[in-house]
């Protein structure tokens, strides 16, 4: 069959597949084969039982219905694996654009009997991840993805299989989650110097020019300084040179000017390494505890610091 056309029917048959974090499996949605293996003992039960009829052998018979009995019952009992059980897909964690995004799969069974050797990957990959469920319980898989760029990305196809007990019959469903990945564009390592700060309402240019090409707002540590204002960065610079100088934020300083972020001040011209340069300087200015607001065409948010600050401006990047 013409790539081009299996690839088009494949995207076909996945798009009749509706989108939703929650599946229950029946038996409309499992589905079953033998594998390699089931098709090597069928091909041994054959030889069996000619060579039982050519020989008149009464072991022989019974041999073979004996391992052809056993691999019927193994077929229900694979199928049953799957079947009556429900898939959940939790709200993924956004990550950097190059970094794997877990997916956690929970698995949960009102059956009074445990589930065995249930594998979860991505449609295709080949990374499996197994699990066994326990009876009117659940269990958690966690399944790795890279998505293919930063922004919104749609949950890939998903793979549900089992071959418990005897590995002779594939039991498989597919799911398609309805749940969206936030993606953040991968930050330029290692991070650029901070930009210099802009002056705040009512306080003139040159005190916030002040320094030597980045943002500083920092002075000699006075002794009752609190500890978070400490720069440990500089302060282990300084015990590297044999020194035991310490520097402390200058809060005064902080408060005369501003850090803007903005696609003009990091000086490249390409827009995916503004973005990856703009998302080092966000962490950056995190790590330091520095307050920091970000300017996009389709977003304009104030200075602040903390954890809420740093989310928002990453997925204003993401999504830029």
């Amino acid at each position: 069959m013409d790539l081009n056309l299996r690839s088009r029917l494949t995207r076909w048959w996945q798009s009749r597949l509706p989108r939703q974090d929650s599946l229950q499996l029946t038996q409309r949605n499992v589905y079953i084969v033998p594998t390699g293996a089931g098709w090597m003992l069928a091909l041994t039960l054959l030889v069996l039982l000619v060579t039982s009829i050519n020989f008149q052998l009464n072991l022989g018979y019974l041999l073979t219905f004996l391992l052809a009995g056993s691999a019927v019952v193994a077929m229900h009992i694979s199928h049953a694996t799957l079947r009556g059980m429900g898939l959940h897909l939790k709200p993924p964690e956004p990550q950097f654009l190059g970094h794997s995004s877990l997916l956690e799969v929970q698995l949960t069974s009102t059956r009074r009997n445990a589930r065995f050797g249930i594998g979860m990957a991505v449609h295709g990959s080949g990374q499996w991840a197994f699990s066994d469920v326990p009876a009117q319980g659940s269990a958690s898989v966690e399944v790795a993805f890279t998505a293919p760029r930063r922004g919104l990305n749609t949950a890939p196809l998903l793979t549900a299989e089992t071959r418990f007990p005897l590995g002779t019959f594939r039991v498989w469903a597919l799911w398609r989650p309805a749940v969206q990945l936030l993606i953040y564009p991968t930050p330029e390592p290692p991070p650029p110097p901070l930009p210099l700060g802009e002056p705040s309402a009512g306080s003139t240019a040159s005190s916030a020019s002040q320094g030597s090409g980045d943002f500083d707002g920092v002075r000699a540590y006075r002794r009752g300084d609190p500890l978070k204002l400490v720069v440990w960065k500089k302060a282990a610079q300084a015990f590297a040179r044999g020194s035991d100088h310490l520097v402390s934020r200058d809060a005064e300083h902080l408060q005369r000017s501003q850090l803007w972020l903005s696609p003009e001040r990091t000086g490249l011209q390409d827009p995916e390494a503004r973005l990856s340069r703009l998302t080092a300087w966000v962490l950056e200015a995190e790590r330091l505890g520095l307050d920091y607001g970000l300017r996009l065409p389709n977003a304009d948010i104030a200075p602040d610091h903390g954890a809420a600050q740093r989310q928002r401006c990453l997925q204003a990047l993401a999504l830029y």
